[in-house]
């Protein structure tokens, strides 16, 4: 009986071969937020020291929020470490896509240092003033990667939670604003609230 082939974990070789070539400092590029109701999208730009990554690191979404948590307190003493966030209007305004885009672009920009390259989860480059390298699953792949999947999605979970105490009764401590049932069911009852994107569909439906 064949064994199941094991999940890939992301490692460093991508960066470690780019700095061999003299390509350095590297970015790592991820967002947290494309696809729910509500809620902005939260981009994040992580430059690793090649002499202290945390053990550890990996796609965020494989995490507990308790190890995101503490991998995230972990990169803040050890990595540089870059968030923007795309609001709602922005979202609702340039569509998600481009929200998402530009939210890249400004973390990558608001680095102390300006990398020489940016390996960027997806298929979409923003843009910059600096190489790009796109990697579908890149948090799969790229350790950079995967450390800036988890200061997006440690970041936007914070959001969510205080915008929670703020708008109770839809649940987004738990949903995090994805369209779940739960979140659907409150919306219908509860209306939209001024941090619903009125752009997506099941929002736009109620508002007509």
């Amino acid at each position: 009986m064949s064994e199941k082939p094991q999940p890939s974990k992301p490692d460093f070789s991508l960066e470690r071969v780019a700095m061999a070539r003299g390509i350095s400092p590297i970015a790592g590029v991820d967002e947290a937020g494309r696809g729910p109701l509500a809620g902005p999208v939260v981009a994040a730009a992580v430059i690793l020291d090649p002499g202290g990554i945390p053990a550890g690191l990996d796609d965020s979404k494989k995490l507990r929020p308790a190890q995101r948590e503490h991998l995230f307190m972990m990169l803040q003493n050890t990595a540089e470490i870059s968030v923007a966030i795309a609001d709602v209007e922005r979202i609702d305004a340039d569509n998600i896509l481009q929200a998402t885009l530009w939210a890249m672009a400004k973390a990558v920009h608001k680095l102390e240092q300006s990398p020489d390259l940016a390996l960027v989860d997806g298929n979409q480059e923003p843009e910059l003033n600096c190489f790009c390298k796109t990697l579908v699953k890149g948090d799969t792949l790229s350790l950079s990667i995967a450390a800036a999947s988890i200061a997006a999605k440690v970041v936007r979970d914070k959001i969510m939670d205080e915008l929670a105490e703020e708008f109770p009764g839809y649940g987004w401590e738990r949903n995090r604003g994805y369209g779940t049932r739960e979140h659907v069911e409150a919306l219908e009852k509860l209306g939209p609230t001024p941090f619903h994107r009125r752009s997506f569909a099941p929002v736009r439906r109620l508002l007509k």
